[in-house]
């Protein structure tokens, strides 16, 4: 229905006004394809990183190591150090993921989520791991879009892998400097608590990309309440599909905190469960958050769409009064110019001044009338 709408607002020469204006992207988008449009039919082709980069964060309550490879199997060593290990594998290549679930016995099905593309969040329990596959967002304030990195976990026996695709950036920088110190929760506790941390981090990261979204859209609404026009209903166009993507990645995460809260895994410890139900509260408070802004974004859309009316009617008004005003002189000039012999006040000296006169109070009484009414 939006969509509709929006297509029966914006004429062609509209749209070759939004491309002068460099606005051409927001109609039909490669970006929006690629988001919005999955065919889970097809075989989705992932460039391999350049290159791989793995860390490697081994501690227990009284031991804390840090260690950054170039390569994933010197990670291969932690798996029996009798404490807990999180192996962070920034970078995708093929080979290197089906490498490091060999060696840690993570189920074929699994690494085909992993090296998928645009896959939807989820959560899975496949032979003795707990795999969890969701985004992390972010704003990109120069563009005005939302960014999504595709993140796995895979949760273990004393173990937590995760797979990035981005090596540049995440959300796990306060996590790393909780594993440093010896008193934080992170160190007391078993993995599991670790995958809480994970996902705790990436969903209140959410609040952030939802905070500057909402920021655009106080911003959009102010414009289109005092200077509506065709740039508005571009922006308009253009935060609705970053909604979409925010909706898309968000409302998913709720049945994957739902199903480790129903899970009976033995990785998850009971005391655990209560803080993943921390978690489901915060994605449900992003959920609700994200169905406002998208009906702020359409209550936004009926209002220029209603200003765009109404100036045409408007316009329609002013129109329609001039006609009206001049329909009586040009009724009376239309008498007085017609070739008869005998015309009333033909050879009157008075006769010229005696129509102009006409041709002027009779509007004059009209307009006065029309504002008595209220027409104007």
């Amino acid at each position: 229905m939006i969509r509709e709408t929006i297509e029966e607002v914006i004429t062609k020469p509209t749209k070759r006004y939004l491309r002068r204006l460099g606005l051409n992207t927001l109609f039909g988008t490669t970006r929006t394809k690629e988001i919005l449009h999955v065919n889970p039919t097809i075989i989705p082709h992932r460039e391999e990183a350049r290159e791989v980069r793995a860390y490697v964060y081994d501690f227990d309550a009284t031991h804390f190591e840090e260690h950054e490879f170039n390569a994933v199997e010197p990670c291969y060593r932690f798996r029996h150090s009798n404490r807990i290990s999180w192996i962070n594998v920034d970078g995708l290549r093929k080979a290197d993921v089906e490498s490091v679930c060999l060696h840690y016995e993570i189920h074929p099905l699994l690494i085909e989520d992993i090296l998928s593309i645009n896959q939807r969040p989820k959560m899975d329990e496949v032979e003795g791991v707990l795999f969890c596959l969701l985004n992390m967002l972010y704003f990109n304030d120069k563009a005005g879009t939302v960014e999504q990195e595709q993140i796995s976990i895979v949760l273990g026996k004393d173990f937590v892998i995760s797979f990035q695709e981005d090596a540049s950036r995440d959300v796990f920088n306060p996590l790393r400097e909780k594993l440093k110190l010896a008193s934080s929760k992170i160190r007391q506790r078993s993995a599991d608590y670790l995958c809480y941390s994970m996902l705790d981090l990436i969903v209140d990261n959410y609040f952030s990309v939802m905070e500057k979204l909402g920021d655009r859209i106080e911003e959009l609404e102010e414009q289109v309440i005092h200077n509506s026009n065709s740039r508005s209903l571009a922006r308009i166009s253009s935060l609705r599909k970053e909604l979409i993507v925010l909706r898309r990645n968000i409302i998913p995460v709720r049945d994957l905190v739902s199903g480790i809260i129903r899970s009976e895994s033995d990785l998850l410890d009971d005391r655990t469960t209560k803080y993943f139900k921390d978690v489901y509260d915060h994605i449900m408070q992003a959920q609700d958050l994200v169905d406002n802004y998208r009906d702020i974004m359409v209550t936004m859309q009926d209002l220029h769409i209603n200003n765009v009316n109404l100036r045409m009617n408007e316009v329609m008004k002013v129109m329609a009064i001039v006609t009206c005003v001049l329909a009586p002189a040009t009724v009376i000039g239309g008498i007085f110019g017609m070739n008869f012999d005998k015309i009333p006040y033909l050879h009157n000296d008075y006769g010229f001044y005696i129509a102009v006169l006409l041709m002027l109070l009779i509007p004059v009484y009209m307009l006065w009338l029309f504002r008595k009414r209220g027409w104007f």
